[in-house]
């Protein structure tokens, strides 16, 4: 008879990892949206909002790249050009995506609703704070400090230019989790507005939490998401909660306020043996 001795992590969450504009900056994802508008009018393309965020959470590469796959996008540049567009063309766009959004950045800096109080709460608790993003460095550079001005400065930051690739590779979450000195990856929960950030956390062997209603997917501002009825609203997170949950989240919650909710769940199922 043979055995397999398989170790089971039943402890508390020790660290998470959380995303950044949408989740805790950003209400809305709008720092991107408005430039990746402009930047294809620049080249006589127009996109739609929903071209512009196709791709968020990715880095802004391959977020152009996710646009430029649009059929719709492709279809407008094959008759701009009169061929696809090639790698030198995502080197120009993204060169002056960067010139563009860098300014704009200290602008989409305000924390988002409740997030000081529950980091708070979790340093209170000993829960280290991580961060991943879709912005390369010279971006954070602007984008940090002016947070860390409004309150909220993580115990690190993580960009994909510091790590082999960015999401949905692990990279960044295997970074963060070196530098916050936290293992095992069980005892780390990745939060994130995006598609790309649940796959990267699972990538990574990490709890995923999807958040809801501030950031890409919805895709309001504030006042919009409060002037919704509570019907509007309800159907808004169905929807969106049904992307995350199929793109493998363990939790979705409707905004930062909400994670120590989805933390407290996630260590009762730690307490139970379960895995991410």
């Amino acid at each position: 008879m043979e055995f397999v001795f398989r170790r089971s992590y039943r402890g508390r969450v020790q660290a998470v990892i959380l995303d950044w504009a949408g989740t805790t900056v950003d209400y809305g994802s709008f720092a991107p949206t408005a430039v990746f508008l402009r930047l294809f009018a620049r080249r006589g393309i127009t996109i739609t909002v929903e071209d512009a965020r196709v791709g968020m959470g990715l880095t802004k590469k391959d977020h152009l790249r996710a646009i430029l796959a649009r059929p719709a996008v492709a279809e407008a540049w094959q008759t701009v050009y009169g061929a696809p567009p090639t790698d030198a063309d995502v080197e120009e766009l993204f060169t002056y995506f960067v010139a563009q959004q860098t300014p704009v950045l200290a602008y989409y800096a305000d924390p988002i609703p409740g997030l000081l109080d529950v980091l708070k709460e979790l340093r209170g608790r000993g829960i280290r704070i991580g961060s991943t993003t879709g912005y390369f460095s010279d971006m954070m550079a602007v984008l940090a400090p002016e947070a860390a001005r409004r309150g909220y400065t993580p115990d690190c930051i993580v960009c994909p230019d510091q790590v082999p690739a960015g999401r949905p590779y692990p990279w960044m979450c295997y970074q963060n989790a070196i530098q916050l000195g936290v293992y095992p990856n069980e005892a780390i929960v990745k939060v994130g507005d995006t598609l790309p950030d649940i796959e990267e956390g699972l990538n990574a062997g990490m709890w995923s939490v999807g958040v809801a209603l501030t950031g890409n997917l919805l895709g309001l501002r504030r006042d919009e998401v409060d002037a919704l009825t509570p019907a509007e609203r309800q159907a808004a997170r169905g929807r969106i909660a049904e992307q995350l949950y199929r793109a493998g989240a363990h939790e979705v919650i409707d905004g930062i306020w909400d994670l120590p909710l989805a933390l407290a769940r996630i260590e009762q199922r730690l307490m139970q043996g379960e895995r991410p």
